[in-house]
């Protein structure tokens, strides 16, 4: 599938599909986002569902590669009466200063970024000492697991259809080795087929 179709078709579907996961995985979201404050940068934003756990009053600066997300983004800030700062960009080169953030959220982002040791470290330079980097990703199933077999199969399909998502990510691997001075994490699994496995959890910078 061209890129440019493969985003226009994302940005249809996701609206669709995002509202279900949302409320997979609402109690963590909720958990992990209703005490942030300050400067949040969130990755990949998406059609803005995280909007509604945010407290009043945080800057928000969101990062969305795919131009055709805008719109949604625009319209969920009006509904949630956030002033909101979207920008075109990629988790692999963050626009913003060092040490910038108080908080950076990636909500099943890490799976589609190019490269995650080069987004992850941008994610750590952005982040103000003791700033906190808030996730929820799914991530691969354990090796030898039937999952894990599926999921290499369905790989090629899935990240054509889900915008370079990829399901044999090894995120918390990832997230383990990316040098924050401390990790609080979770693995859970909710009933979304391939993509069942998922990581929660917060990283100091």
């Amino acid at each position: 599938m061209p890129l440019d179709i493969s985003k226009r078709w994302f940005a249809w579907a996701m609206p669709r599909l995002a509202q279900h996961y949302d409320n997979l995985v609402a109690d963590r979201k909720r958990a992990l986002l209703s005490g942030v404050g300050g400067t949040v940068v969130e990755i990949g934003p998406g059609t803005g569902t995280n909007f509604r756990y945010y407290p009043p009053g945080v800057h928000w600066i969101g990062i969305e590669p795919n131009p055709y997300l805008h719109p949604h983004l625009h319209r969920a800030g009006e509904e949630a009466r956030m002033r909101v700062d979207i920008r075109q960009g990629y988790a692999e080169h963050i626009d913003l200063p060092d040490d910038s953030a108080d908080v950076v959220v990636a909500t099943a982002v890490l799976c589609s970024v190019t490269d995650q040791v080069l987004s992850l470290g941008e994610i750590r330079r952005v982040l103000k000492p003791g700033g906190r980097f808030v996730f929820v990703e799914h991530v691969a199933a354990g090796r030898g697991t039937s999952l894990r077999r599926i999921q290499r199969v369905v790989q090629p399909f899935w990240s054509c259809i889900a915008d370079g998502c990829n399901p044999v990510r090894n995120t918390g691997d990832a997230i383990a080795g990316a040098g924050f001075k401390s990790i609080n994490v979770e693995s859970f699994k909710l009933p979304l087929g391939p993509v069942a496995p998922h990581i929660a959890g917060v990283a100091i910078a």
